[in-house]
């Protein structure tokens, strides 16, 4: 990811977040959700929206390590909860239907997401299941020419702004893993409502959803792909999330390093530097060098995906690890301010609560462990 063009695309990133988002966080943060409405149009305008989609759509046509360095350079705007809301238009909420929608729903749905004109989020969880996918319980039953949708989805990123949302619904009999699909819903549906805000111990600047679906009627071509496949067609594109998850994790905790080693330069303590001492300039000499290795890591799981290979458990490594070095290296950064780190009016406190997310979000640690194990042929079957 050293061509060029990418330094280009990372470049204008760059000085977008520098001067569109960083110096708004805080008013973001406090007012508890980010302007999409406004944000994204001027990131559609510059092509930030959906690089790799088609260029008929109003993408780039180029691959999936353009969003990846999207996700890299959002990590250093200070927060995650804006980048999340980003990610999740670029990488989420259209990524299925990128791949397997019709003509029709991407020109519905998809050239204005691209474009920052619609707002888009993706309904999978749901009150009494997270990562336990196969257990969701919203069903679409089938009426003529459309759907009639009923059940409830939870933590639903960009939830309260959406203009649509891909939901994961089940339309047979079956259990399990069987019998799902993935239906577009637009939000000015009859009978689809916000139930509440969620309140969030981090995260604040995105806003967070409960969902409601009542006997919601969606046309039969919103569905993408084929029906009944829809459990299928998540799975593979969670791939694509845990890959930018874990490079805006990444690049998170390296900008909370830079931010310490730059208070450790100031701050003295019983008239001595605090990065002069040992304990202090050793852990973040140990924090980065893990930080670099994660990245490289990052970097060839992008390369092979890119490629086409199947990496999902490289994938799982990346965001397992991701999670809990990210976390381990907000606590030290955090203890090293000492007071400062704890007080709100320093991003230390925010970046602490933030990134708790990683290990949650988009699979569970515990998920991701059960893949990896299941994949190397020593987990159940």
């Amino acid at each position: 990811m050293k061509s060029a063009e990418h330094e280009e695309f990372r470049q204008m990133v760059r000085r977008f977040v520098k001067e569109e988002i960083t110096p708004h966080i805080e008013d973001w943060e406090a007012a508890k959700q980010f302007p999409a409405r406004e944000l994204f149009p001027k990131m559609g305008a510059l092509g930030m929206l959906g690089p790799a989609y088609d260029p008929a759509y109003g993408g780039a046509g180029a691959d999936h390590s353009y969003h990846v360095i999207l996700a890299d350079e959002l990590g250093r705007c200070g927060c995650m909860g804006v980048p999340m809301g980003i990610l999740v238009q670029t990488d989420i909420a259209v990524s299925a239907m990128a791949e397997y929608g019709s003509d029709r729903l991407k020109r519905a749905f998809m050239a204005p997401a691209i474009a920052g004109e619609m707002i888009g989020a993706l309904g999978v969880s749901e009150p009494d299941i997270g990562s336990d996918v196969a257990s969701l319980s919203t069903r679409a039953e089938s009426d003529g020419d459309h759907y009639v949708i009923s059940g409830s989805k939870m933590w639903i990123t960009n939830g309260i702004q959406a203009d649509f949302v891909t939901t994961l619904c089940r339309t047979s009999g079956d259990s399990g893993y069987r019998g799902m699909s993935l239906i577009v819903v637009p939000t000015k549906t009859a009978g689809f409502s916000v139930g509440k805000k969620l309140e969030k111990m981090g995260n604040h600047s995105s806003d967070t959803g409960l969902l409601h679906y009542d006997k919601v009627r969606v046309p039969k071509w919103h569905c993408i792909g084929e029906e009944g496949k829809g459990f299928y067609y998540q799975m593979q594109e969670f791939q694509k999330e845990r890959l930018v998850g874990s490079m805006l994790g990444v690049s998170l905790a390296e900008d909370a390093v830079r931010r310490t080693i730059a208070y450790c330069k100031e701050r003295k303590v019983f008239q001595e530097k605090l990065i002069e001492k040992q304990w202090v300039y050793f852990h973040l000499a140990e924090l980065r060098t893990e930080l670099t290795i994660l990245r490289q890591f990052i970097h060839h799981c992008t390369e092979r995906f890119v490629a086409g290979e199947e990496i999902s458990k490289e994938i799982s490594m990346a965001k397992l690890q991701a999670g809990r070095l990210v976390r381990r290296v907000l606590d030290t950064c955090l203890q090293f301010h000492g007071g400062m780190g704890y007080a709100e009016e320093y991003p230390l406190a925010r970046l602490y609560r933030d990134v708790r997310l990683l290990s949650i979000g988009a699979g569970a640690d515990e998920v991701m462990l059960e893949i990896i194990a299941k994949m190397e042929g020593f987990g159940p079957a």
